[in-house]
């Protein structure tokens, strides 16, 4: 895809080895009429570093940096980045062509989900798990069979259910180190999936698009966090990285992470135009079910965490939603979170 590429060249032509002042940001909403430009910036920011502090389990002061000189580290990231020889980034699963045939497929019937999925031992595993999962079962029956989910959550709820069993053993802890990190990005990246879902489906956009793609994010962390580590070991360093460089690699590289994603699993093109559009959205443009549901999704995984995050009236100004469908979207988090 000439054009995701051009872009990606793009970005590493505009910076160099100077962290420039104005980082990318996770959230990106549009403005309106309630804020200005520079409140919003302000809400989503404090966000955003709330995020941080929980996912690196730092305090703002460890998460702040004395220099806008970047890291060797990061400078090598930002290398292998520009190169896409990125050593950690997932590879596209055998199935994942069958399975997003079937995902943007409205009118597939449940015995052709039913048979890709069963034509990988690894994935049937992995889906039975997930669908068993607090975050998924719906009541207390036990799902016991591939056909069993497909009857139970339908084929609107087994499509979220691919998505998430796709990506979770790419996602799971490798060690010790990393198993407190991995958790937390996990369900940050599920309550954003599933806010995404949920706000494309009022909106009457492809919720099983948007939900793979609120998980993105998620995987683009647990990337980005493992190659940071890949590079201070080869560099002889024993020592964890400092987290106001872990940081500075998950702020500044997670939307370019998440195109060679969407880019090595050859995702469809309008996965790309979600995450760009996300990214970076127009002055014009409308609210996308993706950045909202990823403000929601951010706000209530910190606010069920204990963490501190953004004021409940605030969301109202930032997302593209009203209050009757906000608390929709925020109880359908809140059971999948509480269980």
């Amino acid at each position: 895809m000439p054009g995701i590429f051009s872009w990606i060249s793009g970005f590493f032509a505009a910076t160099g080895p100077e962290l420039q002042a104005q980082e990318p940001r996770l959230f990106n909403p549009v403005s309106g009429d309630s804020l200005t430009t520079e409140q919003n910036a302000a809400l989503v920011q404090n966000l955003e570093d709330h995020l941080f502090c929980w996912l690196l389990d730092s305090p703002p002061s460890a998460l702040k940096t004395c220099t806008h000189k970047i890291s060797p580290a990061l400078e090598q990231l930002e290398q292998r980045l520009h190169d896409q020889t990125i050593e950690e980034l997932p590879r596209r699963p055998l199935t994942l062509p069958m399975l997003m045939r079937v995902l943007s497929d409205e009118s597939a019937e449940r015995h052709e989900v039913t048979d890709i999925i069963l034509s990988d031992p690894s994935l049937t595993d992995q889906l039975l798990q997930i669908a068993n999962s607090p975050y998924f079962k719906p009541g207390d029956q036990i799902i016991e069979s591939v056909d069993h989910a497909v009857f139970v959550l339908g084929l609107d709820g087994i499509r979220s259910v691919i998505s998430a069993a796709i990506m979770r053993p790419m996602m799971a802890a490798r060690n010790s180190r990393e198993a407190l990190f991995a958790q937390r990005v996990w369900r940050w990246g599920l309550a954003c999936a599933r806010a995404a879902e949920m706000i494309a489906r009022i909106q009457g956009q492809d919720t099983s698009a948007h939900f793979m793609v609120g998980l993105l994010p998620a995987l683009s962390y647990i990337t980005l966090r493992r190659e940071v580590h890949r590079i201070h070991l080869a560099s002889g360093d024993r020592q964890e990285p400092a987290p106001a460089v872990m940081r500075q690699a998950l702020a500044r590289y997670h939307w370019t992470t998440t195109q060679l994603l969407a880019n090595e699993w050859n995702l469809p093109p309008k996965y790309h135009a979600y995450l760009l559009a996300a990214e970076r959205p127009a002055p014009d443009q409308e609210h996308t079910p993706l950045n909202d549901g990823m403000i929601i999704g951010t706000r209530e995984a910190l606010r069920h965490a204990h963490q501190r995050n953004m004021a409940e009236e605030k969301l109202l100004y930032l997302v593209r939603l009203d209050e009757d469908q906000l608390a929709r979207v925020r109880k359908a988090l809140l059971r999948m979170l509480e269980d």
